[in-house]
């Protein structure tokens, strides 16, 4: 069962400090220990405009991220509040409050940069927060998301001939919402009542012109368009009288303007129920530890300057949960084996059957547990060690086989070396005795149970030791004629030939066994490598058709306001995006 962490209030996940971004370790031992997949929200605005007001709402609480009450900026770098999903059960909800934007105490906005690249990033629902309407200043304000391809990179190495197009990040970026604080304007457009997305939507309106006036403003409207496909707009009146806004996390609802209350409930409401589980390529569901990693890994790549790379970040990922899913499923087999394998079985097949049995377990548990095998490296590191296993097994079968079986021919056969030792059989008619004695002995080992895989070969052996003295009590024996011991001494010479060709075959048999349970195992890995492989594809063809229908959305809106050349770029991204869905459906790799 997924592990869930209750904290009593939020905690710094990363310190802004002297333009170097510093991680909190304790943050991080608290996403390690939560395995349930995460809904992560992150809001993003310039300082002082009442973001972490809103987080608290979204954590129920009334208290937790600091409000502040004066024009200094009281978070600084990212802040994180791990609570149980309202809606959503075995989920958890992360809140990440981020440092005001636009602070004049930093000196330059390089760190805000990075804040806000880090809150998508990380995110599946980011949150925009300002004051006020949605008007040229406020889109200026927003200029971070303009620099989203100058801080991000989507793939490691992206063709040099080519700019990533946005599809690469698309399939990455979070949902966006645009929440409008102290908004004071009636929504209405030519005299008719609109709603807030309608505003957002008529907001991000292009204007026509080449000038660098027109550029300006709608290169941002531009990415916001094609950055994020699905936008949402919540417009907020203002909560109390600015005197009291000092006093707003102890307030009742009840004092607060009632329309504002019904505004934050409505934008919780949504939030719970629409927020997406944060996802990687491929709809690998992010947890805590996943998010451990994603932190660390772009965190990283920024203080050594370079610029995080969400690729990078997964393949890395990948690295680590499937060396532990490798892991995992060699533990399940021995597991497995442990409880149902019982030394020596009675047939090597008994053996073969019980591995084919854990084996096909063990391969289920690593590709429940694993993504982004590339080249399938760790699916076929799984299938040497499982290979070492069964080898590793038959040998311990073989020695404990040969431990039982020594062990009861020297219990059986304690009579009959006594009694050669007392000289019993060297006497007339004592060769007779002799064989007679050995062949009852010889019946009573072959009827004792699991003895295993060796009780034919340690008794041939044992036999063949007895040869020598056998010989010796058949020449000694005077009532045996000379044809009679030469007849005698023919016979022992076919038995034990026969002996030797029947545990030849039988060896033989054993090898051939092995080499159809090499196959065998192939097979299996291959079954389900192509099964999972199938439902990645279905996955992968999903989501495509998904960025191409907003794709084709956008082109049509672009063609609409006469965007024309806007178009005709955005037409060589979706050719790209129906070139690469042609070729999943081709591609198909097995070990």
């Amino acid at each position: 069962m997924a592990s869930q962490i209750h904290m009593l209030g939020p905690i710094c996940l990363i310190e802004n400090n002297d333009r170097q971004l510093v991680i909190n370790p304790e943050a991080l031992k608290i996403l390690s220990a939560n395995t349930e997949p995460l809904v992560v929200v992150a809001i993003v605005g310039l300082y002082r405009t009442g973001k972490s007001y809103l987080m608290n709402k979204l954590a129920g609480k009334k208290k937790g991220f600091s409000l502040g009450s004066t024009v200094q900026s009281h978070t600084k770098g990212i802040w994180m509040w791990c609570v149980p999903h309202p809606k959503k059960s075995n989920h958890t909800l992360v809140l990440l409050d981020t440092e005001g934007l636009g602070d004049v105490e930093k000196g330059d906005n390089q760190n805000d940069s990075w804040i806000f690249a880090l809150a998508i990033l990380l995110s599946s629902t980011f949150v925009y927060n300002s004051m006020g309407t949605i008007n040229q200043q406020a889109m200026d304000q927003l200029h971070y998301v303009t620099e989203l391809t100058d801080r991000i990179r989507a793939k490691s190495s992206p063709d040099a001939s080519e700019v990533e197009d946005s599809a690469a990040f698309l399939s990455f970026f979070p949902d966006f919402v645009w929440t409008l604080r102290d908004f004071s304007l009636d929504l209405e457009a030519d005299g008719q009542p609109i709603s807030a997305d309608q505003y957002l939507e008529k907001s991000l309106t292009l204007k026509q012109g080449n000038s660098q006036k027109d550029n300006n403003f709608n290169l941002p409207r531009l990415c916001i368009r094609k950055f994020f496909p699905k936008k949402k707009c919540f417009i907020f009146d203002r909560p109390t009288h600015r005197k009291k806004l000092s006093q707003l996390e102890t307030l009742h609802d009840d004092d607060l303007d009632a329309e504002f209350v019904q505004q934050v409930a409505t934008f919780c409401s949504y939030i719970f129920n629409n927020s997406r589980t944060k996802t990687l390529s491929g709809g690998i569901q992010v947890n805590g530890p996943r998010l451990e990693s994603l932190v660390q890994t772009y965190v990283n790549a920024i203080n050594c300057g370079d610029l995080p790379c969400m690729e990078n970040a997964v393949l890395a990922l990948a690295e680590i949960e499937n060396s532990a899913a490798v892991k995992k499923a060699i533990a399940h087999y021995d597991q497995q084996m442990g409880q149902k394998l019982q030394l020596p079985t009675d047939t090597l097949q008994e053996l073969l059957d019980l591995h084919r049995a854990s084996e096909k377990e063990a391969i289920e548990v690593f590709m429940k547990n694993s993504f982004k095998d590339v080249d399938n490296l760790f699916q076929k590191e799984l299938a040497a060690e499982l290979e070492k296993k069964l080898d590793d097994f038959c040998k311990q079968n073989m020695k404990a086989s040969s431990d039982r079986c020594s062990a009861l021919l020297e219990d059986i056969f304690t009579p009959l070396e006594e009694s050669l030792k007392q000289g019993i059989y060297s006497k007339p008619g004592g060769y007779h005795l002799f064989i007679k004695k050995t062949q009852e002995l010889k019946n009573t080992y072959l009827q004792e149970p699991r003895k295993g895989v060796q009780a034919e070969e340690i008794l041939q052996a044992y036999l063949k030791s007895k040869e020598s003295i056998a010989d010796a009590i058949l020449q000694t024996d005077q009532t045996l004629t000379e044809k009679e011991k030469e007849i005698e001494m023919q016979r022992m010479k076919a038995e034990s030939a026969e002996a030797a060709a029947k545990m030849l075959e039988e060896m033989q048999a054993k090898n051939q066994q092995m080499i159809e349970q090499k196959e065998k195992s192939h097979q299996e890995h291959v079954k389900q490598l192509t099964e999972k492989m199938e439902r990645e594809r279905i996955q992968f063809m999903a989501e495509q058709e998904r960025l191409l229908d907003l794709k084709l959305r956008e082109q049509a809106l672009l063609q609409k306001e006469r965007f024309m050349n806007e178009s005709r770029q955005l037409q060589k991204e979706i050719h790209n995006l129906q070139l690469e869905m042609e070729r999943q459906k081709e591609q198909c790799t097995i070990l």
